[in-house]
């Protein structure tokens, strides 16, 4: 069966014990609680996860975790990248061992690469592996180096495997840029919003977001994307404009504050590993009072 990636997909935290060790078991009803409100697919673990703040090994026991609950309802992608490539194609191997449906790796980090090196690196982790490839755009994080359009033309003529692009810049011209050339050479390729910036992605050919508000709100998520898939622009823009106020709310000493919002909606998932900051009393309780103004405590799912 072909990969289909579209609508509300949900890239999941790590839950972690108050000693910072791996909490499998939560893991696992944080996963079934995804599937089970309406996620089309399960990615793990994107930087909300704290990917750079787990060992190697710990990331094999998540992906385990992660398809061995999914069962196959919804596809499962792993993201690989890690700061060594060798890591990098250590984890695509594992991921592939263990049966996942995909896997997606972000432009290497830290140094400042240049457009023929990018290219190269995305073909050397493509080519290691038979999955399915996601791309993963995020220029503002990691020093201006982004995915072109004509390097997303050259990855395509490629690569076979290459099915879609995580596009986490927030800006709509590059969003543009990549999904004119890649949708007009392959019509299924997913072009993927990096949080719940539905409305100015869809109707520019977008497939969905991979959610972080989806922790808090599946509901309102999977609303906004039904209303821009029905053209229900007034709607959608509604609902937009909720979701912005709720990533500006979870931004603002992220991932930590999304775990913090958690707590408050009966799903705790333990601290931060540092030197990330955990959440902290204040924090939750602005959190709690912002949820509340927007009546989120009322209209989404509490407890697992």
């Amino acid at each position: 069966m072909a990969l289909k990636l579209r609508g509300v997909m949900q890239s999941t935290v790590t839950p972690l014990r108050d000693d910072f060790s791996p909490d499998l078991p939560t893991f696992e009803k944080l996963v079934e609680f995804h599937v089970r409100t309406g996620a089309t697919a399960i990615a793990w673990p994107h930087h909300k996860a704290e990917s750079l703040n787990l060992t190697i090994a710990e990331r094999k026991q998540f992906a385990e975790v992660a398809v061995k609950v999914t069962a196959g309802r919804v596809p499962v992608s792993i993201h690989i990248s890690a700061l060594a490539v060798e890591d990098t194609l250590e984890l695509a191997r594992h991921a592939e061992k263990i049966g996942a449906d995909a896997v997606l790796a972000i432009t290497p980090y830290f140094w400042h690469y240049d457009n023929e090196t990018l290219y190269n690196y995305f073909v050397r982790v493509a080519t290691h592996t038979s999955l399915p490839f996601i791309a993963y755009n995020s220029p503002s994080y990691l020093e201006g180096v982004e995915i072109t359009g004509d390097m997303t033309r050259r990855l395509i003529e490629r690569l076979p495997n290459f099915v879609g692009i995580k596009e986490a810049s927030f800006d709509s011209e590059k969003f543009l840029e990549i999904s004119r050339v890649a949708l007009a050479m392959k019509p299924d390729f997913a072009m993927i919003a990096g949080v719940e910036f539905l409305l100015p992605s869809v109707p520019l050919g977008g497939a969905g977001s991979y959610s972080s508000a989806g922790a808090i709100c599946p509901n309102l998520c999977t609303s906004l994307f039904e209303a821009c898939e029905k053209g229900d622009w007034p709607r959608a823009r509604e609902l937009q404009y909720m979701l912005a106020r709720l990533w500006d709310l979870f931004r603002d000493q992220y991932p930590s504050s999304l775990k913090g919002g958690m707590v408050i909606m009966g799903r705790p998932v333990g601290p931060t590993r540092p030197p990330l900051p955990t959440a902290t009393k204040e924090r939750t309780a602005h959190i709690r009072t912002q949820l509340e103004d927007m009546g989120i405590l009322e209209s989404e799912p509490h407890g697992w």
